[in-house]
């Protein structure tokens, strides 16, 4: 196994209940509530650091204030690591997933359809609780060996959404470094780049579309910004990421494209 693939799989995230303006506490449940805590603190409890062993250069994160607004802010030098933190959560309970990020830059290089150009400025894992033994037999086999050889709950079943340099938006692709990884395009070129930009997903169905089958519980959320193969540099800003059981956003319909 790759480090690269090593990296795909070893992230991992979790929630925090907060309340939402639009709906009551039960309606709402938040894995990223970097508004509440102070530019230039120590990362909130339970964000982890994790990056592949030999990887030399890891991605730099800061809570900072963007706009009176506290952030976390990534930078990334030719190196590569996310943040990560547990959770459980039921897609078909809270299947809409919203949060913000705003780039400073896209990736030179980048191409999500190779190795070589798997980098992107922005990236947010959805990782599920997906069943061993429903994986074919030779890719049950390639989890079972990593898992020995690396991490006992490495995912079966990833979403990836990122923000690329070229690709139409809602491209699904899988990843370049493992088919257990989908990638999807939820923001493309350099229109809205030093500019925050709200996503929302309903993380149910792109699973389906990702996986041919529905959801299982979703057992961590990641963040991550990575220049390690292209050699760039990229400074990335995430702000809360929340669960809701009802959409927000009606505005920009959702439709998985093929490459």
């Amino acid at each position: 196994m790759t480090c690269r693939r090593r990296f795909e799989w070893l992230l991992l995230a979790a929630a925090v209940l907060i309340a939402g303006a639009a709906f009551a506490v039960e309606d709402t449940l938040a894995v990223a509530a970097f508004s509440t805590a102070r530019p230039g603190s120590s990362l909130p409890a339970g964000w982890t650091p994790l990056a592949a062993s030999n990887i030399k250069t890891l991605t730099r994160y800061t809570l900072v204030d963007d706009g009176g607004v506290t952030v976390l802010r990534a930078e990334s030098q030719a190196g590569a690591s996310g943040l990560s933190r547990p959770l459980r959560v039921h897609p078909a309970e809270f299947p809409w997933l919203r949060w913000r990020w705003k780039i400073d830059n896209l990736i030179a290089g980048a191409d999500l359809r190779t190795r070589e150009g798997d980098d992107f400025p922005a990236r947010l894992y959805v990782m599920f609780d997906y069943p061993l033994d429903k994986l074919p037999f030779l890719e049950r086999n390639k989890l079972r060996l990593a898992r020995a050889l690396f991490d006992p709950h490495l995912p079966a079943a990833t979403l990836c959404y990122v923000w690329d340099g070229k690709a139409k938006l809602e491209t699904l692709v899988p990843s370049a470094y493992t088919d257990r990884v989908k990638l999807i395009v939820v923001e493309s070129g350099a229109t809205r780049v030093k500019r925050w930009v709200d996503v929302e997903r309903n993380v149910a169905a792109d699973f389906r579309a990702a996986f041919g089958e529905d959801a299982p519980a979703i057992v961590a959320i990641a963040v991550a910004t990575d220049t390690d193969n292209t050699g760039a540099f990229a400074t990335t800003y995430f702000g809360d990421i929340v669960f809701y059981k009802q959409r927000l956003d009606k505005s920009r319909p959702q439709g998985i494209a093929q490459p």
